[in-house]
């Protein structure tokens, strides 16, 4: 049982609670403990395990007492008779983005509405425009809003789908007769959200292996089983488990076979027809001949066989890496260990949960030689934003800190806000104080493009600003992006030697692989930041590096991957 899932069905109490008219107190109780669980560094069966949950602030007897219910039997009573409650389309309307539970409640109260179907007839019909406070502009929102859950309904977060497959995996392993097991599928190239788990496996006794697996722990429902494949559905998300097994004279062929994306595999297959074999999921072929050739059992091999550079899974989309194989001009491609250190990190002065002497601890024991830690700016209350004195107050302790800490540098910054009219948040006497500026965009998301479009600009020419977080502001399941004109802000960006972020928080990814692409074709520097709120979060940064790879970076691309000295120096421009 993970932290985000017991903080879920917190958040979700209040949700219900807040639609059922309940105690305003209960409601916010049920919310504060949410986010404390969720932000916690530790892991709360640890925390239940140590006896120590009441040590937690906002945790008292009740709530840790529902906590270990909920750790010993994966949900809680008192949750499911208040979802029996409330008609599950009506929850499901509380995902739609800008739409909080006191709307919810009026639209459900008033006219009945139950689902997204209901509501989306009544926007297109003009019914919830009898309602108080509700205008045009809410119709446009709520219209969108509702498309946007349909669509990220379809898929799962990478930083939820991955952790459920390793550990899917080790399990499969762990079968008899099970040689080999591989992650395949999108989740393989890393996309940043994806349907389903693919897996891939080797014995030479598939039907041992299948009359096996689906009687595994995490098998919820078996969807189909076969002699070679088997779906399955898992318990934990409901995900759709699909594994299938190969001989291991087939599996190198399977492996590229069942991880590329389609244009990939068509054009892979049209290359070998033009030097006179055929590939497919079963192996490599000459036309015309039934014999596998004896490379198929391995990719790199499979790849040299056609006299192409080894592609590495995340660039598998059709996308100019077989053409740049073939060339033998692929980039090198970032990995984990290439990164000296995180450029966004929040500590307990503003909302997070971390001290600066934990933080450089952390950032110690993960190898860094720097993390900056940027903490919100004034204006940005909600988030325990700093004012000037705070400043000074934080930028002191972190020359302690540095003193005592002789393997890392944590450097002094700021998550900036840009105002709507593109000036920042603080003053130029105090911007000039710190390490590291990066500005962002917190507010004001239903502006036009041209107006996100200049405050993002304005914040790049101001001499202080090294980076832009997040630059389209997307949480992905919660909203979209917003819209900017792209090739304007990366020209600025380029002129005024300002970085764009990649926001490793798994339901940010922002910039896309995309657009890291482009903006490194632009001459753009990239930072990876984790957005860590908590000590465990530091993890996040893995989930950059994929995006960085699947965006053909390298490591001169990236700040991060610069060491100490070269970093200090571009960020004195």
């Amino acid at each position: 049982m993970d932290n985000k899932t017991v903080a879920g069905i917190f958040k979700e109490i209040a949700k219900i609670l807040e639609i059922k008219g309940e105690n305003v107190f209960r409601i916010r109780a049920y919310e504060k403990a949410g986010r404390i669980i969720e932000g916690l560094s530790e892991d709360i069966e640890t925390l239940a395990e140590n006896d120590t949950l009441r040590e937690l602030p906002g945790i008292g007897k009740d709530l840790a007492e529902k906590i270990q219910e909920i750790i010993k039997t994966g949900t809680l009573k008192k949750y499911q008779e208040l979802k029996k409650g409330v008609p599950e389309g009506v929850l499901e309307m509380l995902t739609i983005p800008g739409l909080g539970p006191r709307t919810v409640k009026l639209f459900y109260d008033s006219l009945g509405i139950d689902s997204l179907a209901k509501l989306e007839e009544a926007v297109r019909g003009g019914a919830i425009m009898t309602l108080p406070g509700i205008r045009e502009k809410t119709q446009k929102n709520i219209l969108e809003g509702i498309a946007h859950v349909r669509q990220s309904a379809k898929t799962t977060l990478l930083g939820v789908a991955l952790p459920l497959a390793e550990k899917i995996l080790a399990k499969v392993k762990a079968v008899k007769y099970v040689a080999a097991a591989e992650i395949a599928g999108s989740l393989r190239r890393r996309k940043e959200t994806v349907k389903d788990i693919d897996l891939l496996v080797v014995s030479k006794k598939p039907k041992a292996v299948m009359d096996e697996c689906v009687g595994l722990d995490f098998v919820k429902q078996v969807q189909a089983k076969g002699l070679t494949k088997t779906s399955v559905i898992e318990r934990e998300h409901g995900l759709q488990v699909d594994l299938r097994v190969v001989d291991k004279d087939s599996f190198g062929a399977a492996l590229i076979y069942f991880t590329g994306s389609k244009a990939f595999n068509i054009k892979l297959r049209q290359l070998a027809i033009k030097r006179g074999y055929k590939i497919n999921e079963y192996g490599v072929f000459a036309q015309e001949e039934t014999k596998k050739e004896k490379i198929s059992r391995d990719e790199e091999r499979i790849f040299g066989f056609f006299d192409m550079q080894h592609i590495a899974p995340e660039l598998r989309e059709d996308t100019g890496e077989i053409e740049a194989a073939l060339a033998k001009h692929l980039p090198r491609l970032i990995r984990l260990k290439d990164v000296y250190g995180d450029l966004h990190v929040h500590s307990e002065y503003s909302d997070g949960k971390a001290s600066i002497s934990d933080i450089a601890a952390g950032g110690e024991a993960l190898g860094y030689e720097y993390i900056a830690v940027v903490d919100h700016s004034q204006g940005l209350k909600i988030a325990g934003g700093l004012d000037p004195a705070q400043v000074r107050k934080k930028i002191d302790e972190i020359k302690k800190v540095n003193r005592n800490h002789k393997k890392i540098q944590i450097l002094s910054g700021a998550e900036v806000d840009i105002h709507s009219d593109g000036t920042l948040d603080y003053p130029p006497d105090v911007l000039s104080g710190f390490d590291v500026v990066i500005a962002a965009i917190h507010g004001g998301f239903k502006q036009t493009k041209t107006q996100l479009t200049k405050r993002i600009v304005a914040a790049c020419k101001d001499k202080h600003v090294n980076i832009i977080a997040h630059p389209t502001g997307r949480l992905m399941g919660l909203r979209p992006g917003y819209e900017i004109d792209y090739k304007e802000i990366f020209k600025v960006a380029a002129d005024y030697q300002v970085a764009l972020e990649l926001n490793c928080f798994p339901q940010r990814l922002d910039l896309d692989d995309i657009h890291c692409r482009a903006a490194k074709t632009a001459g753009i520097k990239i930072a990876l930041g984790s957005d860590s709120h908590s000590l465990r979060q530091l993890q996040n940064m893995k989930y950059g590096v994929f995006v960085a790879r699947r965006g053909w970076l390298e490591k001169e691309d990236i700040l991060n991957c610069w060491p100490k000295g070269e970093l200090l120096k571009w960020l004195k421009k």
